[in-house]
């Protein structure tokens, strides 16, 4: 079981075995690419599902946004003059695809639904490609989540 969301969805795209290791907050230094990096953007109270908020044991519901950055290599040199494509078309597509609908078994929350919002593609930029694939999790907070120890 992964110890936050981000986790969950990291452990989830390495698990679909396309060869592409995914970090958390960013890879580690001289990581080449191709690579995912998983990060947290922000958490929202869903607006239904929250029941009476006087309840101090009411189950919240939360909408998690997650971003999952695909990083590739756009060229490579075969020779001194010519350089062929080395993206990998529709990976984000794929990573996307798998992602929407999924239930995320190793979050240590309960997940509702996942959602994917949409896929950015940047300029390349110092000969990389950055595809970001907007990922929407619906779960319940965990009250150790907002409860002191």
């Amino acid at each position: 079981m992964a110890a936050t969301t981000e986790g969950a969805v990291k452990a989830f795209c390495e698990g679909l075995g396309f060869g592409v290791p995914f970090f958390r907050e960013g890879p580690r230094e001289g990581q080449a690419p191709p690579f995912g990096v998983v990060q947290q953007e922000n958490l929202a109270v869903s607006p239904s599902g929250n029941g009476d908020y006087g309840d101090p044991d009411a189950e919240i519901q939360v909408v998690e946004t997650i971003t999952v950055d695909l990083i590739q290599p756009a060229r490579e040199k075969t020779t001194v003059r010519v350089a062929k494509n080395a993206e990998r078309y529709g990976l984000a597509e794929v990573y996307a695809a798998a992602l929407n609908g999924c239930t995320l078994p190793a979050s240590p929350s309960p997940v509702t639904a996942v959602r994917v919002q949409d896929i950015d593609r940047f300029p390349v930029e110092k000969n990389r490609i950055r595809e970001s694939i907007t990922v929407l999790v619906h779960r319940t907070l965990r009250r150790s989540e907002v409860v002191p120890q």
